[in-house]
């Protein structure tokens, strides 16, 4: 089998952490035509996060959701707004449909997801 520059180990896979997030507040961005800030609840934080969900869902329907969150990643500005990790979401190759990856039930913020 020919090797695939793009595989990771198994031991790299384990260093990303993810979280279910419960989504408190979800806004525009007021610089960008694209994003949202979110704010999440990690469980035993609060934290934001900058989503390029604008054009698949209005912040109403996200507030109260549970998502699913990789906690360790560096932190990036977006736009001038600070995400502090990323949500995780399933897309089309030409992005016509963008679907948050959700918990199926209810359960607490900042369960692990493996």
């Amino acid at each position: 089998m020919a090797e695939q520059p793009d595989l990771i180990s198994y031991d790299d896979f384990c260093k990303i952490k993810l979280r279910v997030g419960k989504v408190l507040e979800a806004a525009e961005h007021p610089n960008a035509d694209k994003l949202l800030i979110l704010q999440v609840d990690l469980g035993d934080e609060r934290r934001q996060l900058v989503a390029g969900l604008k054009e698949h869902y209005a912040p109403d329907q996200l507030v109260g959701r549970n998502i699913v969150v990789v906690a360790n990643l560096a932190p990036r500005k977006m736009r001038g707004q600070e995400s502090q990790g990323m949500l995780l979401a399933a897309s089309t190759a030409d992005l016509s449909q963008v679907i948050l990856l959700t918990t199926a039930e209810d359960i607490a913020a900042g369960s692990g997801v493996s």
